[in-house]
């Protein structure tokens, strides 16, 4: 399939109302023609609104939206260019794939040769030829969902919307589909904008992700900028998995720190004032885990968590903080041990106790 002209979307002090409750508070985005975008945040946070704001399922309270230069605020969803798929297949149930994946474009009236056409392509593309003559019910769930973003292909849209398009699937066809939609950017090349509250799926799928709290945006940047530096503790503790260990310090001196009542001489000087409280976060990645060495902290295993390649060690520090470890030697460390951790201070952030970043 050709490469359709890459749209470019702006959000221009968006906001959106439910009666006297904001939803989505005067939001400014933009993104350029062919990237991929993925809204994350929890659960309410207006992720879904926002994409049914852009697709024309939701009225714009105020606020512009522009889709390729183009005002597309107040028009029919039809006519902006975009197609949707959605967390449920909504394929009907009496249609043949071939039957579903053509009714839209013989409702706009499309000649049967350029039906044709078109379902063959977006079936090559999704590799879902055999199928072509099946009923979704005959089909799994990977299956069905190819064919609703296939339905989505033949419209030959320039901005792709999908909203949790793969929560209904088990943890196998997951990680499948996710190369699937991956391959099928890299092919289009299209601008898609994807909605999940699945983090494994925003890190691995976007170009650049946004993160969402309460209506309004949080960070904007790619994967390994809202991972290795999150712009405030809400970022830092829901982006990645496990999160970011955030623990309680104060400032001794410019380069000393005391956590959980030991100090640690840092390699740099501490965006605090002494006797400043503070909250540093590492991830458990950046833990080394061992004998007792300078600058280590005591801890005590609570709970091991292998998981073959990996084993997470979840301990319990002096002042009762938990804190995640990654362990990579080949020890088994089980619940109730004593050990040491050291961080590797490059990774080290420091934030202030209002959860802004310092560092």
């Amino acid at each position: 399939m050709t490469t359709q002209d890459n749209a470019t979307i702006e959000l221009k002090g968006v906001r959106k109302s439910f009666g006297s409750v904001d939803v989505i508070h005067d939001l400014d985005l933009k993104v350029e023609g062919g990237e991929f975008i993925v809204f994350v945040g929890p659960s309410g946070c207006g992720k879904s609104t926002l994409l049914r704001m852009i697709a024309g399922l939701e009225e714009v309270t105020d606020g512009d939206i522009l889709i390729a230069g183009w005002d597309v605020t107040d028009l029919d969803p039809s006519k902006r260019g975009i197609a949707m798929v959605f967390q449920s297949y909504a394929l009907y149930p009496h249609m043949s794939v071939r039957e579903n994946l053509a009714f839209g474009l013989e409702i706009a009236r499309t000649p049967a040769a350029e039906i044709r056409k078109q379902v063959d392509l977006a079936a090559d593309i999704l590799k879902i030829g055999p199928l072509l003559e099946r009923r979704p019910g005959q089909l799994s769930g990977g299956q069905r969902q190819r064919v609703a973003i296939g339905r989505a292909i033949v419209r030959k849209p320039q901005v792709f919307l999908f909203d949790e398009p793969l929560s209904n699937l088990d943890a196998e066809l997951r990680v499948s589909m996710r190369v699937e939609i991956a391959r099928l950017h890299r092919e289009l090349g299209n601008t898609m904008i994807y909605v999940t509250h699945d983090q494994t799926e925003a890190m691995t799928l976007a170009d650049r992700i946004v993160v969402l709290r309460d209506g309004k945006i949080e960070q904007v940047g790619t994967p390994r900028e809202v991972y290795e530096n999150p712009a405030n503790l809400f970022v830092a503790g829901f982006i990645g998995s496990p999160r970011m260990n955030i623990v309680d310090g104060v400032c001794v001196a410019a380069n000393r720190v005391s956590i959980a009542g030991t100090e640690i001489e840092l390699d740099r000087p501490m965006p605090a004032a002494p006797k400043e409280a503070i909250k540093l976060g590492i991830r458990p990645e950046h833990w080394s885990v061992g004998e007792r060495r300078e600058n280590s902290l005591p801890a005590q295993v609570e709970f091991a968590e292998y998981l073959g390649s990996t084993r997470y060690l979840h301990c319990k520090l002096d002042n009762g903080d938990i804190v995640t470890a990654e362990q990579r030697d080949g020890r088994d460390a089980r619940p109730g041990d004593s050990l040491w951790l050291s961080c590797d201070q490059r990774a080290l952030k420091f934030f202030s106790m209002s959860g802004e970043t310092r560092c």
